[in-house]
């Protein structure tokens, strides 16, 4: 039997974030350092790209239960109740010098952080994991920073340098580890430098409001989605020249309701995180536009990936973000079947 369209339309769009005639303009060059540079060296940082510049209850209606407070005709309530994980920089197991430290105690939670005391004004932090994909952050002093272990099991090398002219920087401090993450999902549930959000966070209250008298996690995920892509619309200006090493205060883009395909990308994950939802931030190219887009995890479906909406029989591809400015010829072309979307870097 067909599931009422009322109860099944359950929109699942992972998102590509930027309007189709602003995708081009997500990319700035300021993330990427030579893979080569050695932990006791120097690089040469010229080259490089940034993320900027980029249950469900199987209950019928017939059999749920009318006269019980906490159920909806999909079945009994989720609880909205926000879970904020902290990051912690315990000190218990460290890496330090004068001006630096790298603060590992928690690993196997899937991150390490980072603080940086010295006067050095330009201060990168590099990440290299066990698929040899290489994280480059801006490292801003003045506190731990935290930084997500997005490759899974595996030995890294993480590494701070130091600018010592021009694009040249040498290394600080670093540290090499072997590292077992027994919750696969730890490092898509933890706020980190991209995805930045505390429990005190409007995203966090908006999430929660969002997500009250919902009965599934897609519910969740539909009700998030519709809510950002009606109240968020696409800034232009900032998307042709963003400021370099960009990272979205995700409180301010939800008050100003404006804001590119990272910034559309972190609300939504960190709305989703506290909602105890897996999300990653996944930064790559959409055809030849570097972009920024999530993906999300629910037990029932396994990762969702790319652009997805689900009818109550079938899953399509659609996007309305680039569909309320383009045709539907173009945008089935451009989306394709979901090849078009290059996977690069996840936070």
């Amino acid at each position: 039997m067909r599931i009422p369209r009322s109860s099944a339309r359950l929109r699942i769009l992972l998102i590509t974030y930027c309007m189709a005639m602003g995708l081009c303009a997500c990319g700035s060059a300021s993330d990427s350092l030579p893979v080569d540079a050695s932990v006791t060296g120097t690089y040469d940082d010229q080259s490089s790209a940034d993320p900027a510049s980029a249950d469900t209850d199987t209950s019928s209606p017939e059999t749920a239960s009318p006269d019980t407070e906490n159920t909806s005709p999909a079945g009994p309530l989720r609880d909205a109740t926000p879970v904020c994980l902290v990051p912690q920089a315990d000190g218990t197991a460290v890496v330090s010098n004068d001006v630096a430290v790298i603060d590992y105690s928690h690993m196997s939670d899937g991150y390490v952080c980072a603080n940086y005391t010295g006067t050095c004004p330009k201060v990168k932090l590099r990440i290299t994991g066990p698929d040899t994909v290489v994280y480059t952050y801006d490292l801003h002093g003045g506190g731990y920073e935290t930084f997500p272990l997005s490759s899974g099991d595996g030995y890294y090398d993480v590494t701070i340098y130091e600018n010592i002219s021009g694009t040249n920087y040498a290394t600080c401090l670093y540290a090499d580890l072997d590292v077992q993450i027994p919750d696969e999902f730890s490092p898509f549930l933890y706020p980190n430098q991209y995805v930045n959000f505390t429990s005190d966070s409007k995203v966090v209250a908006k999430g929660q409001e969002l997500a009250e008298g919902a009965s599934s996690d897609l519910e969740v995920i539909t009700r998030i989605y519709d809510y950002i892509t009606g109240n968020i619309t696409y800034d232009y200006d900032k998307a042709s020249d963003p400021p370099t090493g960009y990272t979205s205060d995700v409180d301010a883009i939800l008050d100003s309701g404006t804001g590119i395909c990272l910034d559309y990308a972190a609300v939504m994950a960190s709305m989703l995180r506290s909602q105890r939802i897996p999300t990653r931030l996944e930064v790559g190219y959409a055809q030849d536009a570097y972009h920024a887009w999530i993906s999300v995890y629910t037990a029932d479906t396994g990762w969702l990936n790319g652009i997805i909406e689900f009818d109550g029989n079938v899953w399509t591809l659609v996007d309305p973000t680039f569909g309320a400015n383009t045709d539907n010829k173009t945008l089935k072309k451009f989306i394709g079947d979901g090849s078009n979307y290059i996977l690069q870097k996840m936070y």
